[in-house]
Formats: structure tokens, C-alpha cells, sequence
């Protein structure tokens, strides 16, 4: 592989992609080089409706585990490939299948809520998933008033509640990249460019979303920065996604909140390890099906609210 050129590469597998019949999604956070590479660029949400959709006879993964999981979820009759499958989501790891368990024994009667950053086995436990983008659409479909188990994410969990009324029953779990953009880091920004609109992900801490104009999914930042009549926009999350911002908005100026939201995860895939994949046709992911058949229920809720 040494002395390959990106292009190279890309021709590499661009060629490939078509003799496999392949798609190459990618997350919004991934490198510049693997998003200018794929066939989609988006959220999560996006994600998973690109992946249940796809005519392809195998999709190659460009993001973290969890994400490569809820498409084999949606897709048993595809061969999911993840370039890099060591890049995993801290947050999805901070609650297990048996640990969902128990706190629902403690909520009898509970409906269970399951952020999609979360293992195909907590997704089995949940009676809906939701994504940043659509997460108070979700709890608003439910019925009833009481109490709402949400996990892993007690800040997006927070910021639903005040936008629903519904009393959530946070887990302790947090996205250890948005927890590192800070209230300094956005007035500092806003000192230096004073003009600029500010919007933040909602897995930000509340005092971070109390100073934003717009609190949104990186979808939701991606359309609205096309719409916005604002010339400097603050982006308060992953660095990742302000590759694609400039793309899409050439004549508008994008500022990282902070320098310091990186993901290191879904910094691994490469073109390389792309190529790789397609060679090789590994590391395939691939949901036991007892799980999938369960953790679909909880997918399929959500993508029919949408």
C-alpha cells in the first residue's frame, strides 16, 4: 500500500465498490478523505434510512460499531462491512444489556426509550429507539404521562425533557467529545465573532445549550446552515462535520466551538482501510438474529414515527 496516492485509492474503490455491488455510507464525523469517498454523508438517522433502503448488496460502514449494528439490523439480507472495527462509541459502552435490566425492574411499567448510540443488545431491551434529531418527536408519540426511561444520554436526555414536559428517567451516560465543548469555549467564540449565529448538539451539557441560538442534530446543522441567513456560524460539535459545512456553504465561515471535540473513533477509518475492506470483504458485522429480530422492533418504531 505504501506510496499509493488518495487517488489512487479512490479509483482503487471506486472500481471495487461497483464489482461488489457495494454503498459507502459515511458519518458526518469521519475524515474529510472517507466522507468525500462515500455515496451518503449523514446522521445517524440518516444512516439508518439510507441502509433500509439501499438496493446494495453490501454496505460498507463508515463510522462507529453501534451504527454498523443498526444497519445489519435493518439489513440480515446484506453483508455490512465496517473498514476499522475497533472503532467503537464510548457512550454506547456505558450501558449494558443486563444493566438496562435491572434500572427497568426499578421503573415498572416504564416505557424504555434507547438513544441509537447504544449496543444492538440494549436496542433489544428498549421498546423505541431515537436519534438526536427525532427524539422529542419519539417521546411525544408515547402514551401516557408517566415517567420515560432514557438511555445512555442523561444531557440529550435533558434537553428532551424541557422541550417535551415528559419526566425522563435519565441513565448516567454522556458523549465524552461534547462534554469537552465548555460555556468559556462558546462566549470566547462569540467574543471573537460577534455576528456569528451559534448552534450546539444536543449531547452537550445544559449550561453549553442555555448560550446557543440552535440546539440541533448534525443533520439538522447541515440544513440548516444552507438556510440560515447567517454569514459566520459557531458549530458546537465533532469537528468532523465542518468538512462538510464548507462544502455545502462556500460562501459562508464556519468556527469549531472547540478545537478540542474530536472523536478519536471515528477519526480510524481511512481510504486505506476502505480499500481494504472491499478487497478483503471484512470485517463484516453482522447481529445475532434473536437480537436483531428484537432490537428491529424498537428501530422500525422509530423510523415509523419519523
Amino acid at each position: 500500500m505504501a506510496g499509493r496516492t488518495d487517488e489512487e485509492l479512490r479509483e482503487k474503490i471506486l472500481r471495487l465498490k461497483d464489482e461488489r455491488n457495494a454503498v459507502i455510507l459515511s458519518h458526518n464525523y469521519q475524515i474529510e478523505e472517507v466522507q468525500d469517498i462515500a455515496d451518503y454523508v449523514g446522521d445517524s438517522l440518516g444512516l439508518s434510512r439510507t441502509a433500509a433502503q439501499t438496493d446494495a448488496d453490501v454496505i460498507v460502514f463508515c463510522g462507529v460499531h453501534f451504527m454498523a449494528e443498526t444497519a445489519s439490523i435493518l439489513c440480515p439480507d446484506k453483508t455490512v462491512l465496517m473498514p476499522e472495527i475497533n472503532a467503537g462509541c464510548p457512550m454506547a459502552d456505558m450501558i449494558t444489556a443486563s444493566q438496562l435490566r435491572d434500572f427497568k425492574l426499578k421503573h415498572p411499567g416504564a416505557p424504555v426509550v434507547c438513544y441509537v448510540n447504544t449496543t444492538a443488545e440494549v436496542k433489544a431491551e428498549s421498546d423505541v429507539c431515537c436519534t438526536s434529531a427525532n427524539a422529542p418527536k419519539v417521546i411525544g408519540h408515547l402514551d401516557g404521562t408517566g415517567e420515560v426511561i432514557f438511555v445512555p444520554d442523561k444531557y440529550l436526555a435533558a434537553y428532551v425533557s424541557s422541550k417535551t414536559g415528559r419526566r425522563l428517567v435519565p441513565w448516567n451516560g454522556y458523549c465524552p467529545v461534547h462534554v469537552k465543548i465548555l460555556p468559556e469555549d462558546l462566549l470566547r467564540q462569540k467574543r471573537a465573532h460577534p455576528r456569528a449565529e451559534m448552534m450546539v448538539h444536543p449531547e452537550c451539557t445544559p449550561e453549553v445549550i442555555k448560550l446557543a441560538d440552535r440546539v440541533l442534530s448534525t443533520e439538522g446543522m447541515c440544513r440548516h446552515a444552507l438556510e440560515s441567513g447567517a454569514e459566520e456560524i459557531i458549530v458546537g460539535t465533532e469537528v468532523g462535520i465542518l468538512h462538510r459545512l464548507r462544502k455545502e456553504n462556500p460562501n459562508k465561515i464556519f468556527y469549531p466551538a472547540s478545537e478540542a471535540a474530536i472523536c478519536p473513533n471515528m477519526k480510524l477509518t481511512t481510504l486505506e482501510r476502505v480499500l481494504w475492506s472491499l478487497e478483503d470483504m471484512k470485517d463484516e458485522v453482522r447481529v445475532p438474529e434473536d437480537i436483531r429480530r428484537r432490537a428491529l422492533t424498537a428501530v422500525n418504531r422509530m423510523l415509523e414515527i419519523i
